[in-house]
């Protein structure tokens, strides 16, 4: 039976470029995908791209195409990102200028963009999946409104001889189920290939997190050589089924165990996993260890792809202020507890939204009812941070914490303090009719 090998260089935006390097060069593979695209990073992209308009990629995608454009162009390895982020044209552009400066010539680079549909979200009535809420009544507030669009795009693109695709918002299993469908012919309506394409997708997507990175925890799921943590590979069979593995020698690890964290990273029904190529069933995937960070994945399947696409919605929501100040010593938790009670009572004049307070190390994660301490803490730092419609009232809150220096508890020190806009995100359906790709090519 034919394979073919993919390898993962990338799980999110920011990161390592290292093990990506590492696939190119001893991993054996004919693609190279780096998923690099969240719901809030996209927003952020569409934020810059406003501000300049030769922006809006991810910002690592010039030392990306340094590190791995120069091997992936001898050996013949095709790369496939959503890179793009909310400008996939001008990551095209700046992977060319990368190229040419680089000396390859002939490098064939697609851009995908049509997933950027604002202008039919503010024009129609849409309401938020989380709440219910008219999207139209945030106004100006809107800052993006991106579909997540499938694979198909993207099989055209290869088809038309691409080595370098850059998308904008596609759905992160379609960027390895795209390369799949176009090397093994297979239907876009043959919908158990598709469900076992979506298994291999869902389980590489975030690079690491297979390999060991994530599941990580010392003493009960102990991961060796974590600093030199290899990324995942999976060669692909014909008929949809694949060995995960990684560069031999490299940090980290496969087993049943990891794969089967991945498989359900956030699924909520296993039997339906909607994305836009097809509704995947993972209910019925088979796992088997057959080697050493070998593992087989076989039993994937699906349905009829649906009716309508998520879009991911960013807008602006306020600005958030925070401060931090430590405290050490004998005494070191009533002092950070008196330094809060000031700030209740300083910070009350102003009209914040919310106002949180957390002693990190004792109780900022679980909270005070989770996290009971049974002796007191030697050190413990305070971090305030709340809500505004303003910039300057937020700030209000990294200047209060300041304060403290020398108007709070005694012995308080490296504060620090930060203001900003915050973006936030929501999402909502759109008929698949309402929303149409286009591709453009570049050439060095």
């Amino acid at each position: 039976m034919r394979t073919m090998r993919i390898g993962a260089g990338a799980g999110y935006s920011g990161d390592r470029i290292d093990p990506a390097v590492e696939l190119v060069a001893q991993g054996s593979i004919a693609y190279l995908v780096f998923e690099c695209l969240a719901e809030r990073t996209i927003a952020l992209a569409q934020k810059a791209k406003r501000q300049d308009a030769s922006r809006g990629y991810d910002p690592l995608l010039e030392e990306r195409m340094d590190a791995v454009l120069p091997l992936c162009s001898k050996k013949g390895i095709r790369i496939v990102s959503n890179m793009g982020a909310a400008n996939p044209s001008a990551a095209a552009s700046k992977t060319r200028e990368v190229a040419e400066r680089l000396g390859l010539r002939g490098l064939r680079i697609a851009s995908i963009s049509g997933d950027d549909v604002l202008a039919v979200i503010r024009g129609g009535q849409f309401t938020f999946a989380e709440n219910g809420g008219a999207v139209e009544s945030l106004g100006e507030k809107l800052i993006s409104a991106n579909a997540y669009l499938g694979a198909a795009p993207i099989v055209e693109a290869l088809a038309a001889g691409a080595d370098v695709i850059l998308t904008g918002r596609v759905a992160d299993p379609a960027l390895f189920l795209a390369p799949l469908i176009h090397e093994f012919d297979w239907s876009m309506e043959d919908w158990d290939l598709l469900g076992q394409g979506t298994v291999v997708g869902h389980l590489l997507e975030c690079a690491g997190q297979l390999t060991g990175g994530y599941f990580a925890d010392p003493g009960f799921k102990d991961v060796p050589n974590l600093a030199r943590l290899g990324f995942p590979i999976a060669e692909v069979g014909e008929d949809g089924s694949a060995v995960f593995s990684k560069v031999e020698g490299s940090g980290g690890v496969i087993d049943k165990a990891t794969c089967v964290e991945q498989l359900l990273y956030e699924i909520q029904d296993p039997s339906a996993y909607l994305t836009p190529d097809v509704v995947a069933d993972f209910s019925q995937v088979a796992i088997e260890e057959v080697g050493k960070d070998q593992v087989r994945v076989t039993g994937g399947r699906g349905r009829g792809r649906p009716d309508t696409l998520k879009v991911s919605v960013g807008y602006h929501d306020g600005y958030v202020g925070q401060g931090q100040i430590s405290y050490a010593g004998p005494g070191a938790l009533a002092r950070a507890q008196l330094a809060r009670e000031i700030l209740v009572e300083r910070l009350k004049k102003h009209p914040l939204g919310t106002l949180q307070f957390d002693f990190i190390g004792i109780s900022s994660i679980h909270g005070e009812r989770l996290s009971t301490m049974q002796c007191e803490p030697y050190e413990v730092r305070l971090r305030a941070a709340g809500r505004a419609e303003s910039m300057k009232v937020a700030s209000m809150i990294p200047r209060e914490v300041e304060a403290l220096y020398t108007n709070g508890p005694s012995c308080g020190g490296g504060v620090s303090g930060a203001t900003r806009e915050t973006i936030a995100i929501g999402s909502t359906l759109i008929p698949r009719a309402m929303v149409q790709h286009k591709i453009e090519y570049e050439e060095s």
